[in-house]
């Protein structure tokens, strides 16, 4: 049986990196979880991963392109929790190259996956997940320090980021009258399978190897190393707590001193 204080938490691309360290922290602090991405044995599996943690999680399928798809997911998650309290938008995509060379297909993919899909998802969870009715609601977007300064050979990439940080301070702004806070968290450079993905196109681009990418990557943070999801998954952690009930429409960075910005 939940706690009588427990919450209801969504957190989407939740089956590896940033993702899975968000929704494992939330579980363990007193939320029932409820995660979603498009690969079904992945979701399948992290579900069963973190109940054998002892962990209140449950999750489906869910394309974030499709409107269909994501008000489906939000009323599973409401059937299978109650409405909902936090909602944090994880899912998202690397892409980039010559700007000149970069398909069509490619740049609005970026867009649908990274930007569009946090307002779908959004909108979802103050409709058919209840956010609206509760006098208090956490709506977290992951953007990245790319969506304060341009990237190099990023520029699909950097352009969704900055639109998911204007997003996140005009609906914050929105919002603030509810006592629904909406912030962004914004990553650095984290080691997870995306970077991973990254430095292997910044290798082919700049024909490197993805040995002289890291290094070059470390070089240019202060820390010199990458932050780790479960990092990032602390400062989401404490933006659902009671303590952070009065920042809203902030873009917060979790970078080694990346950006100081």
């Amino acid at each position: 049986m939940p706690q009588q204080d427990q919450r209801v938490a969504i957190v989407t691309g939740a089956t590896s990196g940033i993702g899975l360290a968000v929704a494992r922290l939330l579980a363990a602090g007193n939320h029932q979880v409820f995660i979603g991405a498009r690969n079904a044995d992945n979701v399948a599996r992290t579900v069963k991963e973190l109940q054998a943690e002892g962990l209140d999680v449950d999750g489906t399928t869910v394309d974030v392109r499709s409107d269909d798809d994501v008000t489906a997911f939000v009323q599973a998650a409401v059937d299978r929790f109650g409405t909902i309290d936090v909602l944090v938008n994880n899912a998202g995509r690397s892409g980039g190259g010559v700007t000149a060379d970069i398909d069509t297909e490619l740049w609005h993919d970026v867009i649908d996956t990274n930007l569009n899909s946090v307002f779908r998802v959004t909108k979802a969870v103050l409709n058919t997940g209840g956010m609206r009715a509760k006098d208090r609601g956490r709506i977290i977007n992951i953007a990245s320090t790319a969506g304060k300064q341009g990237v190099v050979l990023g520029a699909p990439y950097s352009a969704s980021k900055h639109g998911v940080v204007g997003f996140t301070k005009a609906l914050g702004n929105e919002l603030a009258p509810t006592g629904i806070t909406v912030n962004a968290v914004c990553p650095g450079y984290v080691e997870t399978p995306m970077a991973q993905r990254v430095r292997q196109g910044y290798a082919a681009a700049l024909e490197a190897t993805e040995e002289q990418i890291l290094a070059k990557f470390q070089a240019k943070i202060p820390l010199g190393r990458y932050s780790t999801p479960e990092e990032v998954a602390g400062l989401v952690g404490y933006l659902t707590s009671d303590t952070a009930a009065s920042i809203t429409s902030q873009a917060l960075n979790v970078c080694g001193g990346l950006g100081n910005f």
